[in-house]
């Protein structure tokens, strides 16, 4: 059965997908008011923020005028089963819950939603990522850990690795070859900061560190890595190569060939129409085909480009927790283990001493690279900046190696890291390109 009937008919039964939210920032607040509606067969039934007044803006925001309270997963339990939603400062509350099927990740952290995923995976709750920071650098691992456990893990539709990700299994399942997929992007300044940033922030009621990931490239490195993890697509040099061009059709000519063939590479489109979404370039060397694509408007070949025109998270995420719950089928996955990386560049000439303050920061951005290129370079891992102390000075657009800081200790988000790496090591990693 299709998501849409099956959600109809949980909604007929009054069976619907109790969802749980860690998160109630910008994007929170915007899945609340969406799954708000309600969405047929889904009802958000919890809210998770270390701010709880954010936790209530959301859902009033969201037409919700009732809810509880929970210290604990037995009285969020009690409460759902009344049909009244809950608000708690602990996710463990939601993650614990046996009236929450499936726990939606909204943070952008690294660290606090590690464990927000190992706890949902062990009280058997699938997990959607709406956090590119967490899911490009543990991905794999994360996965790996769900299908132990028997549930699902996933980025979702709408964000963009999850826009592209549901077109290319759409076209694979037309026989048509994927050879290239991406964003589109406006703008990429490597160097800006929360302080340019604030004002566009405040005006669009947001976090100015998560615009500044925005603009600096880091953002789209990260879903970038997502969508490479996923498709097994290299990057065709580090950062990308990211033409400008007028609309996103040009793409086919501008990208190189020979690695599209070899691998498979993401990559965006800088400036085209139609300004949001993201494409998927295939290739055809059928004659016949080819003659086929151009009578319908496709061009000439052999790369075609298909896009798709919108990306909606808040509103898209609906069909990803469908498809996870009903057909447990992630929208977008891992497919084995890394095979891009984000590594960490010096935004600003840095002094030995100083502490880096990680993602859409002051310090430092995040660039797409082959995973085993970074590791090689014994690359610092954007996601694992946050809190490390430079123990000798690094010039500005130096990528920072693991020789260049003193991390933190006693971090999970470490941990997993260190296990992804030594389940897929180097070697295996060199393989996973091979077989785009």
């Amino acid at each position: 059965m299709i998501v849409d009937m099956a959600l109809r008919e949980r909604e007929s039964k009054g069976r619907p997908i109790r969802v749980g939210m860690v998160g109630a920032g910008a994007t929170g607040r915007a899945i609340a008011l969406q799954l708000g509606t309600p969405v047929p067969g889904i009802r958000l039934m919890g809210i998770a923020n270390r701010t709880v007044a954010h936790g209530e803006r959301a859902f009033l925001e969201a037409g919700v005028t009732e809810w509880r309270n929970a210290g604990s997963s037995r009285e969020a339990e009690t409460a759902i089963g009344r049909g009244l939603p809950v608000l708690t400062d602990n996710p463990s509350v939601l993650t614990a819950c046996d009236a929450i099927d499936v726990v939606v990740e909204v943070t952008g952290t690294v660290e606090a939603a590690a464990h927000v995923a190992l706890e949902a995976f062990d009280f058997g709750k699938h997990v959607v990522l709406v956090n590119a920071e967490l899911d490009s650098m543990l991905g794999p691992v994360l996965k790996m850990k769900a299908d132990q456990a028997g549930v699902v893990v996933t980025n979702t539709d709408g964000d963009e690795p999850g826009v592209a990700m549901t077109l290319l299994r759409y076209l694979r399942s037309l026989g048509l070859r994927p050879v290239a997929a991406g964003n589109l992007k406006g703008m990429v300044d490597h160097y800006r900061t929360p302080e340019t940033q604030r004002a566009f922030a405040e005006k669009n009621d947001q976090d100015a560190r998560k615009v500044t990931s925005f603009a600096d490239a880091t953002k789209l490195s990260m879903e970038s890595t997502v969508l490479a993890n996923a498709t097994g697509f290299r990057v065709g040099r580090r950062g990308m190569y990211g033409p400008a061009c007028e609309h996103v059709r040009e793409m086919a000519r501008l990208l190189p060939a020979e690695q599209m063939l070899a691998t498979g590479i993401v990559d965006y489109a800088l400036g085209a129409a139609p300004h949001t979404g993201a494409f998927v370039i295939v290739h055809e060397e059928s004659s016949l085909k080819k003659a086929q694509l151009a009578y319908y408007k496709l061009g000439e070949g052999p790369f075609y480009v298909f896009y798709t025109p919108y990306h909606l998270p808040h509103i898209q995420i609906a069909s990803t927790i469908g498809r996870a719950v009903i057909h447990r089928d992630p929208t977008v996955a891992p497919d084995a283990g890394p095979v891009c990386e984000v590594v960490t560049v010096a935004k600003r000439d840095l002094k030995i001493g100083e502490r880096l303050d990680g993602i859409g920061g002051f310090c430092a951005y995040g660039l797409i690279d082959n995973a085993e290129t970074a590791r090689r370079m014994g690359a610092l891992p954007i996601g694992l900046s946050e809190g490390c102390v430079l123990l000798r000075d690094v010039s500005k657009d130096k990528i920072l190696s693991f020789d260049d800081v003193d991390l933190p200790r006693d971090r999970l988000s470490e941990t997993l890291w260190r296990e992804q790496n030594a389940f897929w090591p180097m070697a295996a990693i060199g393989r996973l390109g091979d077989n785009a």
